[in-house]
Formats: C-alpha cells, sequence, structure tokens
C-alpha cells in the first residue's frame, strides 16, 4: 500500500483546554508517523486559503470559521502537523470523527472534545483532518513548505 500523507491541526479550542497530549496519544493509535509539527499564529490569508471550499459552499459560516481558526474566539496558535503511512487520511478521519461534532462517536476525538458555539454557529471541533488525499496535499502545501517535513521511512 502507498503511503499517505494527512493533516491535522489541532485548533485554538483544543489549545485552550490543553488536549493537545490527549490528541497526539490518541492519533497515536494510527500507527502513523508524524514528519511534520509546528506552533503556528494563523493568518486572515492563510486561514481564507485552507477555508476556501467554504466560502462558496457555506458562505453564511466562513467568515466565523475564518475568525475560529484565527483564533479570535480562544487563542491565537494552532499546531500543524503531518502524518504519513498507509490509508493516512482514512486512519485519521475515524479518530476524530464527524465534522460535527454532535453526529460524531462519543470516543472519537470530535465527539469526546467537541462542540458546536451556540452564538458563533461553528464546530468547535479542537481538531482539522484532511478529508481526502487531494485535499491534504492541497493543505499540507499551505501549513508547510518541503524543507519543513522529514521523510517518512
Amino acid at each position: 500500500m502507498e503511503k499517505e500523507r494527512t493533516l491535522v491541526l489541532i485548533k485554538p479550542d483544543g489549545l485552550v483546554k490543553s488536549l493537545t497530549g490527549n490528541i497526539i496519544s490518541v492519533l497515536s493509535e494510527t500507527k502513523l508517523k508524524i514528519i511534520g509539527a509546528k506552533v503556528i499564529n494563523v493568518s486572515r490569508e492563510l486561514a481564507e486559503k485552507h477555508y476556501s471550499e467554504l466560502k462558496n459552499k457555506k458562505p453564511h459560516i466562513f467568515e466565523n470559521t475564518v475568525k475560529y481558526i484565527m483564533g479570535e474566539f480562544h487563542t491565537k496558535r494552532v499546531l500543524a502537523l503531518v502524518y504519513s503511512g498507509s490509508n493516512a487520511v482514512k486512519k485519521v478521519r475515524e479518530i476524530c470523527g464527524e465534522t460535527n461534532p454532535e453526529n460524531a462517536s462519543p470516543i472519537s476525538i470530535r465527539g469526546k472534545y467537541g462542540r458546536i458555539n451556540s452564538q458563533t454557529k461553528v464546530f468547535e471541533n479542537v481538531v482539522h483532518c484532511s478529508d481526502s488525499v487531494e485535499n491534504a496535499e492541497r493543505e499540507i502545501s499551505l501549513w508547510f513548505k518541503p524543507e519543513e517535513l522529514a521523510r517518512a521511512e
């Protein structure tokens, strides 16, 4: 099986709730390798590029989603991780759960720790994970320069 890469972001609410260790521990169950990691203050430009599909598909939540990932509701930091290995996208998505925390399995990361903010209508789901191999590559190129990633062995 060919190795894939996938992006995981521990979002501002995950950092504020001190869930980083818990999330990384749960993701270690995938047996994937971390090949990139960094803490980032998210610019508006990066946030808009990352959520570009939302702008057309769900414009009513685009602005608050951009503000959320930029840290306007919690903290200004995001932990960006790149995982590599066989079926990386699928394995990470299964552990993270559905995007909407109310629909996520209660044993998934989003099911355990996420919520829907009633004021902003944003899914504060503590993590982002790529939904396809194609999107993973696009997202990784937004968040990381090639030289910031270790070679997967």
